[in-house]
């Protein structure tokens, strides 16, 4: 295929939310001209999710007011409210539920994740109890938490269940949150500043129960409290399950493709793997779903749940789909996202959890205003500041250039404080509620792969 095959054609981009929509306006910015079909299992237009987190359970936005804009019109096909059911490789296709299939040139999966529901489904449906993840759990628990609970059990203490607890306090709430680790948000950065988002925690009145599981929710058609494992109860009139992600690849079972809890495998360029580790040349893969590898970090595969990394990979995606081989472009983005809970502004570069010891460079954790320096095997590899985001640019490019760690002196605001580096703590997320922000994963098939005999 010619570079001018590639800008015509069909397309078909499963999954319509953030890198979706980019990379159906990336495509036409790239100058594909066309078709291009954009499959979405809910039936709302894109719209952005972090919002529903903090400003709609807060009640200063409405969960349906949260639409993402259009750069441009991307001029496709939007089929919403109906979800992809299957990938047929060999016939180009991809299968919709209703039995219909869409022929592909090439496709785009961005089909993200899902809120991990409660395991007894059982008890995940009594009434007031709630998870996480669209416009319409936001709105459902937004007016939940208008009405004004008695108590609300978070379970779970990573980001999502942090900014809950957050939006609670926030509302005069009472709240507890169970987390099986020893403390909030250490999966996503180690022990030393998960010790800080605890104090945090328990200074804004929260009930924090860390080193504990929940073993069953209460009640008969409605919630009314739960059992943890350490023999207590949390008497509760509603619990918001936060236990992290599923990845949208179920659809994919039989489509041969290297999809696993962890995602879709794909190389840099955004290109996905077949479960031989053979790079496909026509199906891309962008977003939460997506697991890539990154020189800086080892060539392991990162499994990001970030937005600004589903913009960056769905617009890399979409150049690459419309460009020969010797043109396309790697995603190399480093890591960033942010967080505001309990009155703090938490913003991270790189991959925290790729990390053996950690340096707090500026400021400290008593002045609650900090920027912690993550490293592995004597170079940097990310950074976390409290309250002081003006410094990351500066170690961003610490990370880029693949620096010493500990850093040398010379922060921008202030010298580096004299720190000694102390292991970074990171646990095995098998002991955790709540999942790391970012997944250090090598691809672990759930089935053994079947022996291709050659064909005489």
């Amino acid at each position: 295929m010619g570079a001018g095959d590639l800008r015509s054609g069909r397309i078909v981009i499963v999954g319509a939310s953030l890198a979706g929509l980019r990379a159906a306006e990336a495509l036409r910015e790239e100058g594909f001209t066309g078709s291009l079909t954009v499959v979405g299992e809910e039936p709302y237009p894109p719209y952005d999710r972090p919002p529903l987190s903090k400003q709609v359970l807060l009640g200063k936005a409405a969960a349906d007011s949260t639409g993402l804009p259009m750069r441009r019109d991307p001029e496709a096909e939007w089929r919403l409210g109906v979800r992809a059911a299957g990938l047929d490789l060999l016939a180009k296709r991809v299968l919709l539920e209703d039995g219909e299939p869409l022929p592909y040139d090439r496709v785009l999966i961005a089909t993200g994740t899902r809120a991990r529901p409660w395991p007894n489904p059982e008890e995940g449906t009594l009434d007031g109890v709630f998870t996480l993840r669209t416009c319409d759990d936001a709105a459902g628990l937004a007016e939940r938490l208008a009405a004004g609970p008695e108590r609300v059990l978070v379970i779970g203490g990573g980001f999502t269940g942090s900014e809950i607890a957050s939006a609670c306090r926030e509302l005069a709430l009472d709240v507890t949150v169970a987390e099986r680790g020893p403390a909030p948000l250490v999966g996503a950065l180690g022990g030393t500043l998960a010790k800080l988002a605890a104090v945090m925690q328990r200074n804004h009145g929260v009930d924090l129960r860390t080193g504990v599981t929940v073993t069953a929710l209460r009640g008969s058609g409605r919630f009314t409290g739960a059992e943890l494992s350490d023999g207590t109860r949390v008497d509760a009139d509603t619990c918001v399950v936060a236990l992290g992600a599923v990845r949208n690849v179920e659809w994919l079972a039989d489509s041969g493709l290297a999809a696993g809890p962890r995602g879709i495998a794909c190389d840099a360029g955004c290109r996905a793997f077949n479960m031989y580790g053979i790079v496909t040349d026509d199906v891309f893969v962008a977003g939460d779903v997506s697991r890539f590898p990154h020189p800086l970090f080892g060539y392991q595969m990162l499994s990001l749940e970030h937005w600004g990394n589903a913009i960056e990979q769905a617009e890399v995606a979409a150049h690459n789909m419309v460009n020969p081989g010797p043109l396309q472009r790697p995603h190399l983005a480093i890591p960033a996202f942010w967080s505001t809970q309990f009155g703090l502004n938490i913003k991270s570069v790189g991959v925290p959890t790729y990390s053996d010891h950690v340096v707090i460079a500026q400021g400290s954790l008593e002045a609650r205003r900090l920027a912690m320096v993550y490293g592995y095997r004597g170079r940097v590899t990310a950074a976390v500041t409290v309250d002081m985001a003006k410094a990351l640019d500066y170690y961003r490019h610490l990370i880029e250039t693949a620096a010493p760690f500990p850093p040398a002196p010379g922060a921008q605001d202030r010298a580096i404080a004299a720190d000694v580096p102390i292991p970074s703590a990171v646990p095995d997320p098998k002991g955790l509620s709540h999942e790391p922000t970012v997944a250090l994963t090598g691809y672990l098939p759930d089935r053994r792969l079947t022996v291709l005999q050659p064909t005489r």
